[in-house]
């Protein structure tokens, strides 16, 4: 089924789809905003609140950090993601490393006052979402992961 917009661009709401797209952007746009206030309050450019989750998502998985990967996921190129990695490691929230095993190599490190900071502001949103999960069963919770995984693959393959 092909949805198209009217002149006006609006789609049919009545449809499941169509208001779970709605939801997701409703969703989307708050979170923006979220990270668009504490990047004020902070002195910070979005960009850095998107290379600090970047770097903190690559920590939480194990994965190497290094500018060239940060600049990928930014869709940055090398002199942008030296900006934001510079005015990060000035602020005291990143740290470049070498690699212990490859000497040549670069790591990027998030400062633990950089994790406590984003604490401070972000998790009592991150308790309360953990939180509204304890309403699901394992099944309902499981059902939900897929749907949101699918949908991330899906908007990164676009």
């Amino acid at each position: 089924m092909t949805m198209r917009p009217d002149h006006a661009g609006n789609v049919d709401d009545q449809d499941a789809g169509m208001r779970l797209v709605h939801l997701l952007r409703a969703v989307t746009v708050e979170l923006d905003r979220m990270g668009e206030r504490f990047a004020a309050a902070h002195a910070l450019h979005p960009t850095d609140v998107r290379a600090l989750i970047c770097l903190l998502d690559a920590a939480r998985t194990g994965a190497p950090a290094t500018p060239g990967t940060l600049g990928t996921h930014l869709g940055l190129n090398s002199a942008g993601t030296t900006a934001v990695v510079d005015r990060l490691e000035r602020l005291g929230h990143v740290r470049r490393e070498r690699d212990i095993r490859d000497r040549r190599r670069v790591l990027l490190k998030v400062d633990e006052s950089a994790v406590t900071l984003g604490w401070s502001f972000f998790g009592p949103l991150i308790q309360e979402i953990v939180a509204l999960m304890d309403r699901y069963d394992p099944a309902e919770r499981a059902t939900i992961e897929r749907f949101l995984g699918d949908v991330h693959k899906t908007v990164t393959q676009g």
